[in-house]
C-alpha cells in the first residue's frame, strides 16, 4: 500500500542531502513522522498546508517500513500511518511537486 508524506521544498532538500530525517517540525514535536493515505492526503494538505506553495508529495510503500509503521486513530476517528523511526531517503519511492491552484492543492492523478 502506498502512503504519502507532504514536505516543504526545504524539508525535501534536507532529506535528499542527509539521507534521513526526523521529519517536519510537527513530526519532531509528536515523536513520529506523519503520513496520509491517498484518501486522506487532500484533507491533510487543506488543514496543515493551506495556502502554502512549493510543496512536494512523497510516495512510500507502507509494507517496506515494517513494524516501525503504526496505524493510529487521529483526525475524525480515521486511522493514519505514523512512522516511529527516522524517514530514510530509501523509503521514498518517488517525489514530485504539486501545485496550488485557486487556493487548493492539486494532487497528481492516480494516487493509489
Amino acid at each position: 500500500m502506498k502512503i504519502y508524506k507532504i514536505f516543504r521544498a526545504e524539508e525535501w532538500a534536507q532529506l535528499r542531502k542527509d539521507k534521513v530525517t526526523k521529519g517536519a517540525p510537527v513530526d519532531i514535536a509528536d515523536g513520529y513522522v506523519h503520513f496520509s493515505t491517498a484518501a486522506q492526503a487532500q484533507e491533510t494538505a487543506d488543514k496543515h498546508f493551506a495556502g502554502q506553495d512549493g510543496l512536494f508529495l512523497l510516495g512510500c510503500d507502507a509494507e517496506k517500513m515494517g513494524d516501525a509503521l503504526k496505524w493510529e486513530v487521529s483526525r475524525g476517528g480515521a486511522e493514519f500511518p505514523h512512522l516511529y523511526r527516522e524517514l530514510r531517503l530509501e523509503d521514498v519511492e518517488w517525489a514530485q511537486p504539486f501545485e496550488l491552484i485557486d487556493g487548493r492543492h492539486q494532487f497528481p492523478a492516480g494516487l493509489e
